[in-house]
């Protein structure tokens, strides 16, 4: 397993070192988002967004690649070396929207440095990791959100390419996302019996988790249309509906074997869970200390 499969973990470090790396990593990002967020939050709310430019200063500070392989552009971390990210990006950052629009590679980008092919790798996740694309994970759907066996969009192979046809919504970074990591079923799905009790018609069929797999989409893919969603907060993290019609993505995008979608995105959610959890108390912290 090379560098980039092992998702840019790194060795276990001493705990005094680690320690101050993380000191100096929460005190670099503060002197970040006092500087180059807060003091735009409103303007950037109002807009709908905020400027891309955001990407590329904070990858120069080497924000976007932290956790990721050294190859690709990135910098091997700990967990709580990206906790104290997540943490002092939302305590000082003021803005639940820029944190989830900034790190929505953190969500889009795993399963490829996990399960990706190498040509997709360096395509995908360096110029990411470089501020230069935007990155995206496109599950949701509006027929159900946890419930991932359950999805409906479709790719279809068709020689060298899958032919993508669906519906996702509530996506994030949606609107501007020049690559879109997308679940979509590949294959026939096994069948479960789901009883809610004894009234008639409880007996629910839905489809299964075998035949899902992840499909990297690039954002300019001609029959790919993007509605944007107006929400109640966070209104400078562009959300999206994302509609695909006919969309003709090559195979070499696909990520990993056929069918193995469901098992990586629910090893992605437990990460992606972490983080939202660390940002929280990110936010508590920030409402305690302007009471």
């Amino acid at each position: 397993m090379n560098a980039s499969q092992q998702a840019g973990s790194s060795p276990l470090a001493d705990p005094e070192e680690e320690r101050n790396d993380i000191e100096t990593l929460s005190f670099l990002v503060a002197r970040f988002a006092a500087k180059e967020i807060a003091p735009h939050v409103r303007e950037w709310d109002d807009a709908g967004e905020f400027p891309r430019a955001l990407y590329q200063r904070a990858a120069q500070l080497g924000l976007l690649g932290l956790g990721y392989p050294e190859d690709l552009g990135g910098t091997p971390s700990s967990q709580r070396m990206r906790n104290a990210l997540a943490y002092s990006l939302a305590r000082h950052g003021a803005s639940g929207g820029v944190f989830a629009s900034l790190l929505s590679h953190n969500i889009g980008l795993p399963p490829i440095v996990r399960h990706g092919s190498t040509e997709l790798q360096r395509e995908v996740i360096a110029p990411v990791l470089r501020g230069e694309k935007i990155a995206a994970l496109a599950i949701t759907e509006s027929g159900g959100g946890s419930d991932v066996a359950a999805l409906r969009t479709t790719a279809r192979r068709d020689g060298d390419h899958f032919i993508v046809d669906g519906e996702k919504t509530f996506i994030t970074s949606g609107m501007r996302a020049d690559f879109i990591t997308v679940a979509v079923r590949t294959g026939d799905a096994s069948t479960y019996l789901d009883v809610l009790g004894d009234m008639p018609g409880s007996q629910q069929q839905a489809r299964g988790a075998r035949g899902i797999s992840l499909l990297v989409v690039p954002g300019d893919s001609k029959g790919l249309t993007r509605t944007p969603l107006q929400k109640m907060g966070w209104h400078c993290s562009d959300t999206a509906q994302l509609r695909f019609d006919n969309v003709r993505v090559p195979a070499r995008y696909l990520i990993g074997e056929p069918g193995d979608g469901f098992k990586m995105i629910m090893g992605n959610f437990n990460a992606e869970r972490l983080a939202m959890s660390v940002a929280a108390l990110g936010f508590a912290q920030a409402c305690f200390d302007e009471a």
